[in-house]
């Protein structure tokens, strides 16, 4: 028999409501789960958002009790109520989808009975005593969803960067050490999938590495742009509702609480609808897709084979590769890796078209564009997990067969340009692809430059070290 369920009646502008007796959210919340059964996944489902909201929520109480708008003992059980939000507990309250409409309304307002109803507890009052203390007018005092929601996405976004960041970092350290164990392996590089002249297997792995160095730079700019928020604007930037004081207040607070460099917008208007930093965080987001997309497609060509294609290296052997073709293995990583990639693209473009579709003093579309990203950004910290993992750090290079591809490309000629000339190295070069020999056997016989400088000239090493690169971690 299942447990009967008691129920508290709460009203709102539209009328009243039965909320359930043992959840924390109220009328708000409730017509929301009713409003928007779409994709099943809540905001609760993003943790760094519930964090984020409720860490908002605790420095707008701190402001508006410095401010005298809020009575110390309401303030103390708000704070508390948000620390314990903030440490994880009550995150089964936040059932909101997150592709309500509303700007975010609903979240705040979801937010904002949470916070309500447990600092009511914590007081010594019942659940929907809002006499005491009111999910609007005492925890959403001085704000509104169009600034507060907004500044919970963003500081959410700032705390995903760091585990993608962590993982970024320790993948480009895994391309780092596979290239400086092989700074003396020489294989052939390509150019439009054809054979062009050599490098090391270091460089080619460090080249990798240098690429996602490149996005951690990326997210390094992102951060302040994220960090400007805009609280005490409320509605649309002309701060109606609030106390001239409590934008500076809350701002200086917040950024107390967080240890982030925030700062309130310049023009409180203009950042209502300016949804910049979410471009610029899907940008850095998607970049690292695309090196990452680049990295993983390499590896596949260089596994290819291994008889009938580059076999320039293995990958780990994972699992089996097919169900009727015995011993086939393949590159089943890179390509999990890749289509995490794409998925990506599609982040990328569902955000900037949400991004574009705001008008006249607000984007409504917020909730989509942080969705989108903390659900982007969680998914490359995992791809990149088991990238390295499961792949990069067991790498193993065929450098026999590399040095063969090297000595045998007959690009290599072009190395006797500044000796002989272009087409004299071109007919060179011709000769050794028509009989099926070196370039340097063919260069013996047709030129009159000794052995030892021939040897010179065309070792591979010495091409592929023409401006010095080490491949080492550190060097400038």
């Amino acid at each position: 028999m299942s447990e009967h369920i008691t129920t508290r009646l709460e009203h709102d502008c539209i009328g009243t409501l039965e909320v359930p007796d043992n959840v924390y959210w109220g009328i708000h919340t409730q017509r929301a789960i009713e409003n928007f059964p779409v994709s099943g996944i809540t905001d609760g489902q993003h943790p760094e958002l519930i964090r984020a909201y409720a860490t908002v929520k605790r420095a707008c109480a701190i402001a508006n009790e410095e401010l005298g708008l809020l009575d110390h003992a309401k303030a103390v059980a708000i704070r508390q109520a948000c620390q314990e939000i903030e440490l994880g507990k009550l995150a089964d309250q936040f059932p909101v989808d997150v592709m309500q409409g509303g700007a975010g309304t609903s979240s705040n307002m979801n937010m904002n009975e949470v916070i309500a109803n447990r600092a009511l507890e914590i007081a010594g009052h019942k659940r929907g005593d809002y006499h005491y203390i009111h999910p609007n007018d005492d925890v959403n005092e001085s704000q509104s969803t169009n600034d507060t929601y907004p500044a919970a996405c963003k500081l959410a976004l700032i705390d995903a960067i760091g585990p993608l960041a962590e993982a970024t970092k320790k993948l480009a350290k895994a391309f780092h050490d596979l290239a400086d164990k092989h700074i003396n392996d020489v294989t052939i590089g390509r150019t439009q999938l054809q054979d062009a002249v050599p490098m090391t297997y270091g460089q080619e792995f460090h080249s990798f590495a240098t690429l996602l160095k490149s996005d951690l730079a990326a997210f390094d700019r992102v951060v302040p742009l994220l960090a400007q928020l805009n609280l005490g604007a409320t509605a649309i930037g002309t701060g109606i509702c609030a106390d001239l004081r409590f934008r500076k207040s809350a701002t200086e607070h917040l950024a107390n609480i967080t240890g982030l460099p925030i700062t309130a917008a310049p023009d409180p208007v203009a950042a209502m609808t300016d949804m910049g930093a979410y471009v610029a965080t899907s940008a850095a987001v998607k970049s690292l897709a695309v090196h990452l997309k680049k990295a993983a497609d390499d590896l596949r060509l260089l596994n290819s084979g291994p008889r009938c294609g580059f076999n320039d290296l293995n990958v780990p052997a994972r699992q089996a590769g097919s169900s009727i073709m015995p011993a086939k293995v393949n590159p089943v990583i890179p390509e999990c890796v890749n289509q995490c990639c794409f998925s990506i693209f599609g982040m990328d473009v569902t955000v900037n078209w949400a991004v574009a579709e705001g008008q006249l003093q607000l984007n409504a579309f917020d909730p989509l564009m942080v969705h989108e990203l903390l659900t982007g950004m969680a998914l490359l910290t995992r791809a990149m997990t088991i990238f390295r993992t499961n792949c990069v750090e067991g790498i193993e290079i065929n450098a026999e067969i590399g040095r063969a591809y090297a000595q045998s490309s007959p690009s290599i000629s072009a190395a006797l340009n500044h000796y002989i000339g272009y087409e004299k190295a071109a007919d060179i070069a011709a000769e050794a692809v028509h009989t099926g020999r070196t370039v340097r056997e063919v260069a013996g016989e047709r030129t009159d430059l000794p052995a030892e400088q021939l040897d010179e000239i065309l070792d591979p090493i010495r091409l592929a070290r023409g401006l010095g690169q080490t491949c080492r971690e550190h060097q400038e």
